[in-house]
C-alpha cells in the first residue's frame, strides 16, 4: 500500500496541533483528515474508514475516551488503529485508555521524527495483521481473522482490535504458554511502549467476554488458552 493511500484521522481541539502534526504527517506522504472534537471524529471515521486515528483526550462536546469507545463498537472500524494524543499532566490513565479500546498513546509535545516513528510502528502492526488470514475453530469458538469477528456458540461479536489479536495469538496454539514479552512483541510490537498492566487489562476483558476458564495465568511467565 502506498503512503498516499493510508488515511490518518487527526483529532484535536487545538488548531496549532492540527496544523503542526497534520503538516508533518502530510509531508511524510500520508493522507490526513482532521476533526476538532469527538463527534466530528466519529462521523468522519465512519465516512473515511481511516487506517489510524490519532485522538486527543480532552475535547469539547465529546472527549477522546468516549469517542474511542464508540469507534470500537463500530464494526467497520474494527481494524482501525487508535492512539491517544495526551498532554503531560492531564488526568489520564494508560489503563483507562486501553480499557476504552486504544492501541497506544502518544505524549505531547512530541518531536516530529519521534511522531513519524510511532506512526510507522503502528501502521506496521496494521499491515501484519491484515496479512494474517484463516479461521481458528476451538469447540464452540470460531475466530475469523479475515473478517475480524468471533463466534461463541450462536453469538457473533466484534472485539476491539488488540483484544482480538491477543485472543487469536493465544488460541492459535492452545495449551502453549506465551511469555509476556512475546505477547507484547506479537500484539503491540516491540517499537511501541505500553504500560506493564496492558496485557492484564486485555486478558481481564477477554475473560469477561469469552469465559474465565479459557485463560490460565502462569505466574511470572505469561498466559495460555485452555480448550
Amino acid at each position: 500500500m502506498k503512503k498516499k493511500d493510508i488515511k490518518i484521522l487527526l483529532v484535536d481541539d487545538e488548531p496549532d496541533i492540527l496544523e503542526i502534526v497534520g503538516y508533518n504527517l502530510s509531508s511524510e506522504g500520508y493522507t490526513v483528515i482532521t476533526a476538532e472534537n469527538g463527534k466530528q471524529a466519529i462521523k468522519k471515521a465512519k465516512k473515511e474508514l481511516p487506517h489510524l486515528v490519532i485522538l486527543d483526550v480532552m475535547m469539547p462536546e465529546m472527549d477522546g475516551m468516549e469517542a474511542c469507545e464508540k469507534m470500537r463498537n463500530t464494526p467497520e472500524l474494527a481494524e482501525t488503529i487508535i492512539t491517544f494524543l495526551t498532554a503531560r499532566g492531564e488526568d489520564y490513565s494508560q489503563v483507562a485508555g486501553f480499557d476504552a479500546g486504544a492501541d497506544d498513546y502518544i505524549t505531547k509535545p512530541i518531536k516530529p521524527k519521534v511522531l513519524i516513528s510511532k506512526v510507522k510502528a503502528l501502521l506496521r502492526r496494521y499491515k501484519e495483521t491484515k496479512e494474517e488470514t484463516g479461521k481458528i475453530k476451538l469447540g464452540n469458538l470460531v475466530i475469523n481473522r479475515e473478517e475480524y469477528k468471533i463466534t461463541l456458540g450462536k453469538e457473533e461479536m466484534v472485539l476491539p482490535r488488540k483484544e482480538f489479536e491477543l485472543l487469536a495469538l493465544l488460541a492459535s496454539k492452545p495449551g502453549k504458554v506465551f511469555k509476556r514479552e512475546v505477547i507484547l512483541d506479537r500484539v503491540w510490537g516491540n517499537e511501541v511502549v505500553v504500560g506493564g498492566r496492558t496485557i492484564d487489562v486485555h486478558i481481564r476483558k477477554l475473560r469477561e467476554k469469552i469465559g474465565d476458564e479459557k485463560f490460565k495465568t502462569v505466574k511470572g511467565v505469561g498466559y495460555k488458552f485452555v480448550v
